[in-house]
């Protein structure tokens, strides 16, 4: 019997095309396609991951909501294509509302498929309590965010300040990291990562290579890990 499969090479024809066709009267047409090989396969996959999702925390969500919408909010920005060019799966804490929250993440595209987990683009309250986190427990911060298990998966990614955030000392020893606007490791992976029938498995393990450091994020806003 063939194990179940997500994503496919038709997933990723699909956003190609996309890109190259970036207009509601070309997506209105292939929509089935968008259904088929993208939408519908997202959706099994969350729902297949949430039981190893629970093994890691109950306090990440894993429902339809993960899967974050095809259209762009193009309201405020000058690239007016209506789509979204790659997929993107949010496994947040429940006590976020919205993308901002820590938690886990998926990214397909052609070319730049990715792992991630963290916290993007806090708000300045949220950063405080992290950057002020770090500064409490220095030996904690770099024990989470330079220990082999996670350098050997992750690399810190993210917008930075360019000076010390006002407040803080410029001269403090992990200024660079106090300079952080994300708190977010990231682990590129091949499409093979995504076509895989281990999707949800292969998820799991490289998610729990960084949970000490979402642990870390989690305790600096203090909520439940």
């Amino acid at each position: 019997m063939a194990r179940q499969t997500y994503f496919t090479r038709s997933t990723f024809r699909f956003l190609k095309d996309l890109e190259a066709n970036n207009n509601r009267e070309w997506f209105a047409e292939q929509k089935h396609r968008y259904e088929q090989h993208l939408k519908g396969p997202a959706l099994q996959l969350i729902e297949a991951f949430g039981p190893e999702l629970r093994k890691i925390s109950p306090h990440f969500m894993a429902t339809p909501r993960s899967l974050f919408r095809i259209h762009r909010d193009t309201r405020f920005s000058n690239d007016k294509s209506p789509y979204k060019t790659a997929a993107g799966v949010h496994f947040r804490h429940d006590s976020g509302k919205d993308a901002h929250a820590p938690g886990f993440y998926l990214h397909i595209a052609p070319g730049d498929c990715f792992v991630a987990l963290g916290i993007w683009h806090p708000d300045s309250k949220t950063l405080r309590k992290i950057r002020e986190r770090i500064i409490d427990d220095p030996s904690g911060w770099k024990k989470v965010s330079r220990s082999k298990s996670f350098t050997g998966q992750y690399a810190l990614e993210g917008d930075s300040l360019k000076r010390a955030p006002r407040g803080f000392d410029p001269d403090h020893p992990l200024v660079d990291d106090l300079r952080r606007k994300d708190f977010i490791g990231v682990s590129p992976v091949p499409q093979t990562f995504i076509t895989s029938s281990e999707l949800p498995r292969e998820l799991s393990r490289t998610f729990k290579k960084g949970v000490p450091l979402v642990r870390f994020l989690c305790d600096s806003l203090s909520v439940a890990f």
